[in-house]
């Protein structure tokens, strides 16, 4: 998988900034974590990206096209894609544009909704899922370097954060036995 250029600087900036906020404005806890997660995102996002761009796709096309994939039907209506993405209209309008015009879904009118528009996968965008699926599996998403328990824990730590944003109530989490805790 292609890798953003190392920084390769002799020490970490990110702790050199909290040492600073500690010295100016007090405790740098949370500036310092939500520093690192900004930067794991900009890492992560440029590694799929990259690993994704021979498909003609970028993490976000390909999350629609997963998204579709997982519907009964390969379709769903624009609103709801952008609900399940949790992303505002204008994006998924652009998402669906670019899908469109590489062949990987199509717009149909939604029998439901006379205004309304739906998203159907293609027969192109079902085959380069499974290709780039088969592909991002491999690279095990950009987390290598995690074993698959701290990829769990990792996942409930963010997980706090994304219920305290409103995402969903913590009361629909499920179990999951084979996740070794509430999902």
């Amino acid at each position: 998988m292609s890798q953003p250029k190392p920084l390769n600087l002799p020490f970490d900036p990110i702790d050199r900034a909290a040492e600073s906020w500690r010295a100016h404005f007090g405790p740098s806890a949370a500036m310092a974590a939500v520093t690192s997660i900004m930067r794991a995102h900009q890492i992560l996002l440029s590694q799929l990206d990259s690993l994704l761009k021979p498909y003609d796709l970028t993490f976000a096309r390909y999350e629609g096209l997963v998204l579709l994939t997982f519907s009964k039907t390969g379709a769903l209506p624009l609103s709801k894609i952008g609900e399940r993405l949790m992303v505002h209209p204008t994006s998924v309008t652009n998402t669906v544009d670019r899908l469109e015009k590489s062949g990987f879904v199509r717009r149909l009118p939604n029998p439901r909704d006379g205004r309304g528009v739906l998203a159907e996968i293609t027969d192109a965008g079902r085959a380069v899922v499974r290709s780039a699926t088969a592909d991002l599996m491999a690279a095990e998403f950009g987390l290598t370097m995690y074993a698959e328990d701290e990829l769990h824990q990792m996942f409930d730590q963010l997980r706090t954060l994304r219920v305290a944003a409103g995402d969903f109530p913590a009361s629909s989490m499920r179990q999951d036995e084979g996740h070794g805790g509430l999902l």
